[in-house]
This record gives C-alpha cells, structure tokens and sequence, in this order.
C-alpha cells in the first residue's frame, strides 16, 4: 500500500512527464509550504500547477481540488483559488492518465468528477468528460498568467565585457575563483 507522500510524488513526476512530452518547460519548487508544486513554462505563460493522485470510482476519475494537512484542531482542509494555483492536474494510476483543470473548473470545489463513459440515466447536463480535461487537449496558451521574466528580442545580440577591461578579475581573486589555476 503506498502512503500519501509516494502517492503524491508518483503523480508529480507522471504530471510533469505527461508536460514535458507535450513540449512544455516543467520547473520543480526548491522549497515547500506553497500552494503549488510544478510550474509549467508554456511560452509564454509560466503557469502554477497543483499536483494530485486521481482515483478511479467506477466510470468516474476522482480529482481532489483541496489540501489537507493536521492542526491542533485536528485535519484543517481548504481548496484552492485562482490567486493560487493556475491548473490543478491529477494523475490517474488505475489507467495512467493525466487531467488538467483550470480554474474555472476547479474554484470552489473540493473535487471534481470526471466522467470515462455516459452516465446510466444519459444526463449529459453538468457532465464533466475525462476527455475534455485530457492533457494533449489543453490550451496551454489560454492559461496562466504572463511570465515577467524579461523582454525577449529577437535576433542575436551582442554581449560587452565589464569596463574597463579587466576591472572584475580582482573581486573574483577576492573570492578565490582563481585559486585553482
């Protein structure tokens, strides 16, 4: 049986797998205690994505849009806002599939239900379908916020040195970059 934190780390890595085939640049956090654990670089939008292991329930995928962790008062549970999180992504094992929910799905809900076939009474009113969330179907441009990393321009550009020339080697000596030439 696999505990939460290998589950967790399972569909993370099959999340960012499943971005990666799909071209888009995956970044992993260096610190924890934030909202989210990827971030997806889409060109040019940088977006933020929560990581979750999805379960199967019969016809449907299972993807939980909360966080749960203990307190003094016992399991404190909150879902996830659009100022957090740009796309929730959850990882389905049983049948090794990665959904995307953005946030117009996922805001104000503590999870979300995805069908894999029709339902038995046929409702197809506020029916969510596995393959509308499907990775290779999502819009990646349509999502995110704009990065702000800088203007990009085209063509090659010229680098100058450090003026005068030569100025920066004695900080470097002072650092002991040179010690061992």
């Amino acid at each position: 049986m696999l505990t939460p934190d290998q589950k967790g780390s399972i569909a993370e890595s099959a999340i960012a797998f499943a971005a990666i085939k799909l071209n888009s640049g995956v970044l992993k956090l260096l610190s924890d205690g934030h909202r989210y654990d990827l971030v997806f670089d889409t060109v040019p939008r940088l977006l933020r994505v929560q990581c979750k292991w999805a379960v199967r329930r019969g016809d449907v995928i299972v993807v939980n849009c909360r966080s749960s962790r203990r307190g003094r008062e016992g399991f404190i549970r909150s879902i996830y806002s659009r100022e957090e999180v740009d796309l929730v992504a959850g990882y389905c094992a049983e049948i090794e599939r990665c959904y995307a929910l953005p946030p117009e799905v996922f805001e104000g809900h503590p999870a979300i239900c995805l069908r894999l076939s029709p339902t038995r009474n046929n409702q197809i009113i506020g029916v969510r379908w596995t393959r509308d969330h499907e990775f290779q179907r999502l819009d990646w441009a349509a999502l995110g916020a704009i990065a702000q990393l800088g203007e990009r321009l085209p063509g090659r550009q010229e680098v100058a040195g450090s003026s005068p020339a030569g100025s920066i080697i004695k900080p470097l000596l002072m650092w002991g970059f040179f010690l061992a030439l």
